[in-house]
């Protein structure tokens, strides 16, 4: 394991990580490009630059929801350390596994002297307050959609309870000090508190209905009606999409799992080759945000490490620079993050 481990940490490996991330994210749009290409005649250029903005600004503000566990957590960055950490690790989501984005944002993170638990700590917690306000959103979109799919998805009504139990401090503490403590892991430094568990829902809930307008905004453009209605249904309804598709881990991303609930959801609102536009044009949208992001995150990488005199790390840290060993990272824990350009 250790020589695993020291391999990760190679800045070899980092950069064909980074390399191998981007390419399939390319991959990912090029291997629909035929159909993507059909879709872009049905909807006018300035809906697609409006929605590619909006793909860009969900994922923006998804970083900011994680930025706020990480801070509950102690370990404050600024808001350019946390997008090159988040953006650039965000792209391993879509290499098959599902681990590789938090593999990422914890050797990353080692760079910045945060511990690598706390790293995989924060990654956990803010996908379940993902996972919570995209149940509490989809409850709401199962309502109104077709009679097949609330029978098939009416069990987001009864999850939410469970998942939102899971989100109580005291309760969030204790299964994350069993999680560490049977990985024979040290406790957690800073326990969650209220104020960061309701900081990181409020910036996962914005991100949501930026992605449904996102979904809305194409969907009207294809014939759904524009009603606060029809946005309820596309914020609820992606926001379901992307839970199941989470669910599936052995799918890259939730590729396909994602725009088939998305489909189901839209099936009562639009026809079915409008649907097909709707749910491709939504996802290759997605990753043009993340690709892009992740571009920008590589480069403040290198320029970060370029500033510090040393050879460009992509993955974030100057290489001279030693990752803090996890045993005793959580003595420089309080000191983290403290970035030239300051917490943001």
């Amino acid at each position: 394991m250790g020589r695993l481990l020291e391999l990760l940490r190679s800045r070899a490996v980092r950069t064909i990580f980074v390399v191998l991330a981007l390419g399939a994210a390319v991959w990912a749009v090029a291997s629909q490009w035929d159909d993507v290409r059909e879709a872009l005649g049905s909807i006018p250029g300035g809906i697609l630059a409006a929605a590619l903005a909006l793909s860009v600004v969900y994922v923006f503000v998804t970083m900011l929801s994680w930025r706020a566990v990480l801070h509950d957590l102690g370990s404050p960055l600024s808001v350019r350390a946390s997008s090159t950490l988040f953006f650039v690790s965000q792209v391993g989501k879509y290499l098959p596994g599902g681990v590789w984005n938090i593999l990422a944002a914890a050797e990353m993170g080692a760079d910045h002297q945060i511990p690598r638990r706390r790293s995989v700590s924060v990654m956990a917690v803010s996908i379940l307050v993902s996972i919570v306000t995209a149940l509490a959103l989809a409850a709401g979109a199962v309502a109104l959609a077709p009679a097949g799919v609330t029978d098939r998805y009416g069990w987001v009504v009864w999850a939410l309870p469970l998942f939102l139990v899971m989100l109580v401090p005291p309760v969030l503490n204790r299964l994350l000090n069993l999680a560490l403590r049977l990985t024979r892991r040290p406790h957690l430094e800073h326990p969650l508190t209220a104020r960061g568990i309701a900081a990181a829902s409020g910036w996962a809930l914005v991100s949501w209905f930026l992605a449904g307008f996102q979904v809305w905004l194409l969907a009207t453009a294809v014939g759904m009606e524009p009603t606060p209605a029809t946005y309820a249904l596309a914020v609820g309804g992606y926001a379901l999409a992307w839970t199941v598709g989470f669910l599936i881990i052995v799918v890259p991303a939730g590729v396909g799992a994602r725009e088939a609930v998305l489909g189901a959801m839209l099936l009562g609102q639009l026809g079915a080759g409008s649907v097909v536009v709707v749910v491709l044009l939504s996802r290759v949208l997605l990753t043009l945000a993340d690709l892009l992001l992740g571009l920008a995150g590589a480069v403040l990488a290198r320029r970060r490490a370029g500033s510090a005199g040393a050879p460009g790390d992509p993955l974030g840290g100057p290489t001279g620079h030693a990752a803090v060993p996890d045993d005793r990272a959580g003595a420089s824990g309080d000191r983290m993050g403290e970035d030239s350009s300051g917490i943001a």
